[in-house]
């Protein structure tokens, strides 16, 4: 059977069983650079003449190869120009090459069942181990900072700081919020509901917010009514509707910029920071783990136990043997 035609009915496939759109492109972009590698270093065009010795090449190709160097589609260098991007050419983590990996996984284990294949390639091969960098972590001065940047008369800005509280005070991910509907907002319980549909992991989850956040939310809530009627807590002034995640992160930067903080962050910064902080106050990793709605409470320690010598320190000197006996 051509590659292509088995990527294809893979791709109904997932199509069929409602996977989100983000996961779907993961899967085709990670099956159609393996395609277009097969059939120009190769020569193979059918699953079937692929063999686990295939695999390890296009593993040594993924660790020697620069990033954005190759593609599925000659022609989108010629739209998208990535030789101008910052990171262009540079080394391809582990951690990419394992995404890699786990699409082309759960491909040949799909290819087995349908019984295309006898057995999958993949079998015997095994994920590159992973350094994950420590993530950084914004200061209380650097919190502050950020809040008070934007410019709370313009409606954009004051949404979008109210985004980033939000996140910040309960660990929600950015389309999680952008997302969020009036009628999952519970300002007297200090709740917000989080429908499956809406989850990465398909499981409605309630998160919680403190009484300052949801005095903040009420004034803004109050400010959107004025200019916007809509059933989005976050909406877009003019039309109503949800705030795109790439234009977010946008003016993220922007805010960033304006309020002088030099470090490499995103959005998603924020559920970091969020995570990092519980975690220095005492929560136990199993709270932490439901609350940021991880499928398992090893997702959780994998994501964000890169704690610090500092922060150990810290940590350390609320549970001093020593000073519980002598200074109690």
């Amino acid at each position: 059977m051509k590659m292509d035609r088995m990527i294809a009915l893979f791709m109904d496939y997932c199509q069929s069983k409602r996977l989100r759109p983000k996961t779907m492109q993961s899967y085709e972009q990670s099956l159609r650079l393996f395609e277009a590698w097969l059939k120009d270093t190769e020569q193979i065009t059918e699953v079937e003449h692929i063999r686990e010795a295939t695999l390890r090449s296009y593993m040594l190709d993924l660790q020697s190869r620069g990033k954005y160097t190759a593609c599925a589609d000659n022609r989108t260098k010629l739209i998208n120009h990535p030789q101008n991007r910052g990171d262009y050419n540079g080394k391809i983590t582990n951690i990419t090459i394992n995404n890699y990996l786990r699409n082309l996984r759960v491909f040949f284990s799909w290819l087995v069942e349908i019984e295309c294949v006898a057995k999958s390639p993949m079998r015997k091969i095994r994920s590159l181990p992973e350094e994950r960098p420590a993530k950084e972590f914004l200061t209380d001065e650097e919190v502050l900072a950020l809040m008070k940047t934007p410019d709370k008369s313009r409606f954009h800005e004051y949404r979008d700081i109210m985004i980033a509280m939000v996140m910040l005070d309960s660990g929600t991910r950015l389309g999680e919020t952008l997302s969020m509907e009036l009628d999952e907002l519970n300002l007297t319980e200090r709740t917000i509901r989080l429908p499956a549909d809406k989850t990465k992991g398909r499981k409605e989850r309630t998160v919680f917010f403190s009484l300052k956040t949801a005095k903040e939310l009420r004034r803004w809530l109050q400010f959107k009514d004025r200019y916007c009627d809509s059933p989005y807590v976050f909406p877009v002034r003019n039309t109503g509707r949800p705030l795109k995640v790439s234009f977010y992160e946008a003016n993220f930067r922007g805010y960033l910029e304006r309020a002088k903080i030099a470090k490499r962050i995103s959005p998603h910064t924020l559920r970091n920071n969020f995570a990092k902080r519980c975690l220095m106050s005492g929560m136990d990793i199993y709270t932490l783990s439901r609350l940021l709605g991880h499928s398992s409470v090893t997702v959780t320690e994998k994501a964000y136990l890169d704690i610090h010598d500092e922060d150990l320190r810290q940590r350390y000197s609320k549970f001093s043997p020593i000073d519980s006996i002598y200074f109690r």
